[in-house]
C-alpha cells in the first residue's frame, strides 16, 4: 500500500521540485533586474539617442529632426578642428596616465615601508583626491595668476626667468598645467590601490631575491613589478577612462583655451552642442569619442588577457 501511495505522489513531488528549481534559476535574474532597468533608462537609452541624433539634423527652434545619414560623420572627418581636438585628448590622456601612475607608484613604494607617522602620512596623501574639483581649480587659478600668482615668485628665482610667465595663456604651458593638476588630483587613488597590491606580494620572494644577491632595484624589477603588473594595467585603464571624460577641471581652468590648445573631446562636445547649439554634430563627436574610449579599453583588456595566458605581446 505504501509503495502505491509513494508512486502516486511521485509526479506531484517532481512537479513541485521543478517549480522550485525554476524559481531558483529565475531569482538571480530578478535580483539584477532593477539595475538592468536603471542602466537601460539612464545610460543605454541616452547612448542610443545620441547615436540616432548623429544621423540627423536638429534645428534649435524645435521641430522634428531631419535624417541626413552620414553627412555629420563626413563633416567630422573633414573638420581639421576635430583632429586637433582628438590629438589634444590623446596627448592629455597618455600624459596623465604616465604622470599619475608614476607618482602613485613612487608614493606607494615609500608609504609601504614602516616608519613613524606612516598612517598620518597616508591620510594626508589622500587630500588631493578628496578635495572637490571646483575649489581646487579656483586655488590653482590664483596660484598661476600672471600678476600676483605665487608660482611666479618661485619661477623668477630660476636662471633665465626675469618676468612673470603667462602660465594659462600660453598653449604649451597651459596643457602642462592641466596635465599636472589632473595627475595631482588622481594619484592618491592609484597610490592606495598599489599599496594594497604591494601588501599581497609574498615576503618569501624578496627573501629568495636577497639570497640570490639581488639589490633593491633588481628586486623591484624582477619581483615587485611583475607581481603588481595586473594592478598597474587595471589602473592604466581607469586612468585612461577618467582622463578621457574629464571636463570640469579643464573647463574651469582654461575653458579649452588658449586658442583651443587644451580643448579635449568632451570640451569640444560641450562647446559644439551647448554654445553653438549644433546638437547633431555634437552627438556625432560624442559617438566618435565613445568609440575611441572603447577601443582604448579593449586594447588594455587584450593586453591583460595575453599576460594572464602567458603569451608575449
Amino acid at each position: 500500500m505504501s509503495q502505491i501511495e509513494a508512486q502516486s505522489r511521485a509526479p506531484s513531488e517532481i512537479g513541485v521540485d521543478r517549480r522550485a528549481g525554476s524559481r531558483r534559476r529565475l531569482l538571480p535574474y530578478l535580483l539584477v533586474l532593477p539595475i538592468v532597468l536603471y542602466e537601460g533608462m539612464l545610460i543605454l537609452y541616452p547612448i542610443a539617442q545620441g547615436v540616432y541624433s548623429s544621423f540627423t539634423k536638429t534645428e534649435v527652434g524645435g521641430g522634428n529632426p531631419t535624417w541626413v545619414g552620414l553627412k555629420n560623420y563626413q563633416r567630422m572627418l573633414e573638420d581639421a578642428g576635430f583632429w586637433r581636438v582628438m590629438g589634444n585628448t590623446l596627448v592629455y590622456m597618455l600624459a596623465v596616465i604616465v604622470v599619475a601612475l608614476a607618482a602613485g607608484l613612487v608614493t606607494a613604494l615609500i608609504l609601504n615601508r614602516s616608519f613613524r607617522g606612516r598612517t598620518v602620512t597616508r591620510g594626508l596623501m589622500t587630500l588631493p583626491w578628496a578635495f572637490p574639483e571646483v575649489p581646487t581649480v579656483l586655488v590653482f587659478i590664483w596660484i598661476l595668476n600672471p600678476t600676483f600668482g605665487v608660482i611666479n615668485v618661485f619661477a623668477r628665482l630660476l636662471p633665465g626667468i626675469d618676468e612673470n610667465l603667462m602660465w594659462l595663456l600660453d598653449g604649451r604651458l597651459a596643457m602642462v598645467w592641466v596635465i599636472l593638476i589632473t595627475a595631482w588630483k588622481g594619484f592618491p587613488f592609484y597610490s592606495l590601490v598599489i599599496i594594497a597590491a604591494l601588501q599581497t606580494v609574498p615576503a618569501d620572494l624578496y627573501d629568495a631575491a636577497h639570497v640570490d644577491g639581488a639589490n633593491p632595484l633588481q628586486a623591484f624589477r624582477h619581483v615587485t613589478l611583475p607581481s603588481i603588473a595586473p594592478t598597474l594595467l587595471l589602473l592604466a585603464v581607469l586612468a585612461s577612462i577618467f582622463s578621457f571624460k574629464q571636463f570640469t577641471l579643464i573647463w574651469l581652468l582654461t575653458g579649452g583655451g588658449p586658442s583651443g590648445a587644451t580643448e579635449t573631446v568632451v570640451v569640444r562636445i560641450y562647446n559644439t552642442a551647448f554654445r553653438f547649439y549644433d546638437f547633431s554634430y555634437g552627438a556625432t563627436i560624442g559617438v566618435a569619442g565613445f568609440l575611441v574610449a572603447m577601443f582604448i579599453a579593449l586594447v588594455f583588456v587584450w593586453i591583460q588577457v595575453r599576460q594572464e595566458q602567458g603569451n608575449p605581446l
